[in-house]
């Protein structure tokens, strides 16, 4: 498949992002994969790899309102989503609203809270609104959550539960530079913060168009049904206690929109699907316990399930 043309403004916002951050084109690709395609990542490293500085670059390069929550153990689920006040002057409660209402949201660590602040992001990522005393308020478009997390095996966090994590477009890590990308970053931080002197590229309206264009690439029936047997095969395999549910097969079909449009297609192809199948399914997949035992990860389950799925081999142009 080739990747020679990308499309003009996807390419500038990427190369914006490549100012900051060094040897991270694949993590910076697919972050703006699950923004065109407005869902939401889950960055997934040990500290100091970057994770936050992918986000800021990535708000400031689409001139977005950027929040940021830093989630501790002792964080109240209001303190997300804001709280209701009484105004003596005015003799009524006026609503304060938390930090959750912007257009790109980092929640820093998110692991380190319990799992009742975690839930208070739910709502808000999947229906694009939150409920505080009864009243629903409608979150700007484009809403866009970048959770950041350490390894669970770290002391002090808390597992995501299920709900949370199958809300997640997809499920990436950084990865440590190589060395000569970490002598570019020492050579760029030496004077300056790069982030402090970026500056957006496209604008708000810009991108909401693009959110719009990538819903008309076109998926055929043909691909849609090997997103479902993909996913069907996660549901039935030996190692997995839970597969894949139906928001994963949604999730993969409109990663593979965002995917093709990135690359100038208006048409998703099985290689679209291919690539995106691993960051989209396999944090989805619950492990059985003999299978953890054994070693055995759901990256390789969703990898062996992909060399095991008859791949469609018609045209998929309109």
């Amino acid at each position: 498949m080739t990747r020679e043309y990308m499309h003009p403004k996807i390419e500038k916002v990427l190369g914006n992002i490549e100012k900051v951050m060094i040897g991270k084109r694949h993590v910076a690709e697919l972050s703006l994969i699950a923004l065109l395609a407005e869902g939401h990542v889950l960055l997934e490293d040990v500290p100091g790899v970057g994770k936050t500085m992918m986000v800021r670059s990535l708000a400031k390069s689409v001139g977005a309102n950027f929040r940021r929550i830093q989630f501790t153990p002792d964080l109240l689920p209001s303190d997300v989503t804001g709280v209701s006040i009484y105004n003596p002057k005015e003799m009524e409660f006026q609503f304060r609203p938390g930090p959750i209402m912007g257009n790109i949201i980092l929640a820093d660590e998110i692991n380190r809270t319990s799992p009742k602040t975690q839930s208070a992001l739910l709502e808000g990522m999947e229906e694009s609104s939150v409920t505080i005393d009864g009243v629903t308020h409608i979150l700007e478009k484009p809403f866009f959550v970048m959770a950041t997390q350490n390894p669970i095996e770290y002391e002090g966090t808390y597992p995501l539960p299920e709900a949370q994590l199958d809300r997640f477009l997809l499920k990436m890590k950084m990865g440590y530079p190589d060395i000569s990308e970490e002598m570019e970053v020492l050579n760029r931080a030496q004077k300056a913060r790069p982030i402090d002197e970026l500056e957006p590229v496209i604008s708000l309206i810009e991108l909401r168009e693009l959110q719009a264009n990538i819903k008309e690439v076109y998926v055929d029936d043909t691909i849609k049904r090997y997103i479902v047997d993909l996913a069907n095969r996660t549901r039935t395999h030996a190692s997995a206690y839970l597969g894949v549910s139906p928001r994963g097969s949604i999730a993969l079909m409109k990663a593979a929109q965002a995917y093709a449009f990135m690359y100038g297609r208006d048409y998703v192809l099985p290689d679209d699907v291919q690539y995106l199948a691993q960051a989209v399914f396999a944090h989805r997949i619950i492990l059985r316990s003999e299978a953890k035992f054994e070693g055995i990860t759901a990256e390789e389950i969703v990898d062996q399930i992909l060399s095991r799925t008859p791949v469609p081999v018609q045209r998929f142009v309109k």
